[in-house]
């Protein structure tokens, strides 16, 4: 499933600066080593200081409290899982896999599973044909006029921020990961099973140490944090004002990267903890750019500077846009509908 490598001649649909930019995809074992030091040694500090807080009587606010910073390492966490499905992280494909299984057990999502459905979104996002892989669950105005009102008032009920970003976390982590639902192989299965398996050890060696109703304590408000932010930061990165979405016949891949997929601005400390993920439409161009590369890849490139960041304030309208108008070719509020027929 990696991406093929390798010299190719300029053309209109990779021009030089794209080949250019190949440069960028290599690991850096050093960088890698030490990412995973950085992130899993303080997310596991503060794991050790909730515990400590616990049972030296503190209120449990302060427990939530301290699950937010710990929260955010799991993201980055979850960054460097990613990078092991997309095999960027690390020099071999071996160590990927052995690291991104590891990882996956600490963020409770299954690697092999996970990597499939990922690159399937690679391979179809923006496409309106090929929807429904790894992405956010997108209709068009027309096929949502023409829908039953119960798919209507499902797909309202799956677009609420309440559902999508308070529901939605623990929904997916803790429930949708846990079965082999939507699988295409035997591999993909495995790696469900696995996981859960890893996660059953992990959740009772915890509780053993720290007591089973700490471990539940602690991790269901890392876990619901993490979450949050990590579909939150997943929905921006391709719902947003300016978007592009095509039909198969219509769709160009490098569209669907460079304005299909979001530049999210944000501010230096986020994106540390977030692994520059908000260079999302570099992720996309290339994929195996590993996210220690990411930005540096845009600074060594003109063209890619041209693409409008999405700042944090300015995307928070796209918690507003529901549907797809193939019209209009942009996203709209359900409020619109009444507007445009």
């Amino acid at each position: 499933m990696d991406s093929p490598t390798g010299a190719q001649p300029p053309s209109p649909a990779r021009p030089e600066w794209y080949l250019r930019i190949e440069r960028f995809e290599h690991a850096d074992t050093r960088k890698s080593l030490w990412q995973i030091f950085n992130t899993l040694v303080p997310y596991l500090l503060l794991w050790g200081a909730m515990v400590h807080m616990t049972y030296s009587g503190l209120p449990y606010w302060t427990i939530l409290l301290a699950s937010v910073p710990a929260g955010f390492f799991m993201v980055r966490l979850f960054i460097l899982f990613h990078d092991c499905a997309h095999g960027s992280f690390l020099g071999s494909k071996r160590a990927n896999r052995i690291v991104g299984y590891i990882l996956g057990i600490l963020t409770f999502t299954p690697y092999d599973k996970w990597r499939a459905s990922h690159w399937r979104h690679h391979a179809t996002v923006a496409d309106l044909d090929r929807r429904g892989s790894g992405d956010f669950w997108t209709l068009t105005r027309e096929e949502y006029i023409g829908s039953s009102r119960s798919k209507r008032l499902v797909y309202r009920i799956a677009r609420n921020p309440l559902v999508a970003f308070v529901l939605g976390p623990l929904f997916v982590f803790l429930i949708y990961q846990r079965f082999p639902i939507w699988t295409k192989s035997r591999l993909e299965r495995n790696s469900v099973h696995w996981t859960n398996l890893g996660i059953a050890v992990m959740a009772v060696g915890a509780g053993l140490v720290a007591g089973f109703r700490t471990y539940i304590l602690i991790q269901l408000p890392i876990l619901f944090i993490a979450g949050m932010l990590g579909l939150w930061l997943f929905y921006v990165q391709h719902n947003f004002e300016g978007v592009y979405w095509a039909r198969h016949s219509e769709w160009d891949r490098m569209d669907a990267a460079l304005i299909g997929s979001s530049f999210y601005l944000l501010p230096k400390p986020l994106q540390w903890f977030t692994g520059s993920i908000g260079y999302h439409f570099i992720h996309h161009l290339r994929p195996l750019i590993p996210n220690y590369s990411l930005e540096a890849c845009y600074d060594s490139e003109p063209e890619l500077q041209n693409v409008q960041p999405l700042t944090i304030k300015k995307s928070l309208r796209s918690l507003f846009l529901h549907l797809w108008d193939e019209n209009e070719k942009k996203l709209i509020k359900f409020s619109a509908l009444k507007s445009l027929k």
